[in-house]
């Protein structure tokens, strides 16, 4: 039983040793720190959290961002992707897949490219008449998401407000400061 589990730590032990590591080298993931993509330094595929991508050059892979704001100049071969933040593509820019937006708006320039489908959740789109998009093109304006919102809160507001209302009479029924007796 001994020699049978020292076997099999050592067969993990040197199956751990020959495995290959993960290479990103290429990749640009960041948090709280921009990311700028520049002509002479392109990227495989670039990430960021709580900051904001500039896309001057060649995005070899896709683009993300949570809370923070793309700046296109060049190209992205694959998707763009953006949580809370605005995107905004410059003139004869691109974007190979798709381009997604959550919460934000979307500006396209003359003359820009989407390959597949343009989606925006919960914000505008506002592109030239030359901008093209080689896909579907779906637009859910924030007002879908807030008005129901709005309405549910109205009727909250209204209901505690009709029960004080109502409690108040309640008490201004009885004569203060009371009779004496």
């Amino acid at each position: 039983m001994q020699r049978r589990f020292l076997t099999i730590c050592l067969l993990g032990a040197a199956l751990a040793a020959c495995a290959v590591p993960a290479r990103a080298d290429e990749d640009a993931v960041e948090f709280f720190h921009n990311i700028e993509v520049t002509q002479d330094a392109p990227v495989a595929d670039a990430v960021c959290f709580f900051c904001n991508v500039s896309v001057d050059g060649k995005v070899n892979g896709d683009v993300v961002v949570f809370f923070g704001n793309v700046r296109l100049n060049g190209d992205v071969q694959g998707d763009l992707v953006k949580f809370f933040g605005n995107v905004t593509a410059a003139d004869n820019s691109s974007v190979g897949g798709d381009l997604v937006s959550f919460f934000g708006n979307v500006r396209l320039g003359e003359n820009v490219a989407v390959g597949q489908d343009l989606t925006c959740l919960f914000g505008d789109i506002h592109s030239a008449q030359s901008a093209t998009v080689h896909g579907d093109r779906v637009a859910i304006p924030a007002m879908v998401l807030y008005l129901p919102v709005l309405v549910v809160g109205l009727v909250v507001w209204v209901i505690i407000y009709e029960l004080r209302e109502h409690r108040r009479r309640q008490l201004m029924q009885y004569p203060y400061p009371p009779p004496p007796r």
